[in-house]
């Protein structure tokens, strides 16, 4: 993205991946002067157990929101930078919505889960969708640190 700052994804769902994922997104963002988004997806089933006396679509997002807010905010006090998070919360499945953002970004950043025999395992549904469908760069941060 000539003549701006980078923009850079990061998904996040307050797992110790995703958050090792954001710290690592933190610290490239401030070695080339980009800015971080950190995504968080509300698709069903992810937010199954929340409050059933709100409206479906409202607690869902209001969820969501606290999730993130509580995983950005945790991690960013860990980390030693400057670099504000706009935050985004979306109401899709993760590998939707992470490759909705990738589309204007120049970077996507998730997490690894998973110890299986298989790629597809060993990264983790949703890191193996973005590596191979992203159409940005994909970092894969291995785990927490």
């Amino acid at each position: 993205m000539e003549g701006s700052k980078q923009r850079i994804v990061v998904g996040v769902d307050g797992s110790a991946g995703s958050r090792a994922a954001l710290r690592w997104a933190l610290g490239y963002a401030e070695g080339c002067g980009g800015r971080v988004v950190a995504v968080f997806a509300c698709g069903v089933p992810a937010l199954i157990d929340v409050a059933l006396m709100m409206p479906e679509e409202e607690r869902v997002l209001t969820v969501g929101e606290r999730e993130l807010r509580k995983a950005v905010d945790e991690t960013y006090a860990e980390s030693d930078t400057g670099i504000p998070v706009e935050r985004r919360v979306v109401r899709q499945d993760a590998v939707r919505a992470l490759l909705d953002e990738a589309r204007d970004s120049d970077l996507l950043v998730v997490g690894r889960r998973g110890h299986g025999r298989f790629a597809q395992v060993l990264l983790g549904s949703v890191s193996w969708h973005c590596v191979n469908h992203a159409p940005c760069p994909v970092v894969v941060v291995s785990g927490p640190g």
